[in-house]
């Protein structure tokens, strides 16, 4: 059986209630959840998976790409059974500074490639701080000073953020759908599309937010010349 993966509708829900379809020691398998696995270049929910008002701790969160099933890997094994319906809950403050740097994300990618011509060769995204490769000749903290600086005017611009599916063949012949330098998606009919408009459009099958003021400021870290084509940035949002 295949995990309905909700969060893909909706980012913004908190819990959920779903039946057991496997367990493995500390390992649970549901038949649909809330919970976003270690994917996508994005960090793990984490909460609570809870059964007759006993909680489990969820501790992270893994994807079985040949089964298409997300596993919760709980602190302690669970006293509940197979074919039992439980209640989840993410902790909802790390998932939405997650969704704040995603979108983030989105955005200074897109300006550095619409500027430089740059590919993601690399990053990920947890709930301190997100980092970036691109695919940059040059070293130069200015290329990103002015990439950050662009990206919190759209921010202030308040631009709502869309989230729907296209299938497959339509969605790959929009210019600059795909970013990041060795990746593609995944061979499915329908591809999830988060586009902000007029600035940014991919193919993603991560949290989002609703609008970009929701993101706050982006905050330029630090940068690192990884070597050649390969700049790194590090980022956060206050």
């Amino acid at each position: 059986m295949v995990t309905k993966l909700l969060y893909l509708y909706d980012s913004y829900q908190k819990n959920f209630k779903a039946k057991v379809i496997d367990i493995n020691g500390k390992e649970v398998i549901l038949n649909e959840t809330i919970f976003h696995p270690l994917t996508g270049g994005i960090t793990n929910d984490t909460g609570f998976l809870i059964k007759n008002g006993e909680k489990y701790k969820v501790i992270d969160v893994k994807i079985d790409l040949e089964k298409n099933n997300v596993i919760h890997i709980l602190e302690n094994e669970p006293k509940f059974s197979i074919g039992d319906e439980i209640e989840g809950i993410i902790d909802w403050n790390r998932r939405y500074k997650l969704m704040r740097l995603h979108t983030a994300a989105h955005i200074i990618s897109s300006i550095m490639y619409k500027d430089y011509n740059a590919l993601i060769t690399g990053g990920h995204i947890d709930e301190n701080y997100a980092k970036d490769d691109f695919s940059l000749e040059k070293f130069d903290r200015v290329i990103f000073e002015e990439a950050i600086r662009k990206a919190n005017e759209i921010v202030k611009k308040s631009i709502e953020v869309k989230i729907y599916f296209l299938k497959r063949e339509e969605a790959l012949k929009i210019p600059g759908i795909i970013k990041l330098a060795e990746k593609m998606p995944p061979e499915i009919e329908e591809l999830r599309i988060v586009e902000i408009p007029g600035i940014d459009i991919q193919a993603d099958g991560g949290p989002h937010v609703k609008n970009t003021s929701e993101i706050g400021e982006i905050i330029l870290l630090k940068i690192e010349n990884k070597g050649k084509n390969k700049k790194r940035i590090y980022y956060n949002v206050s």
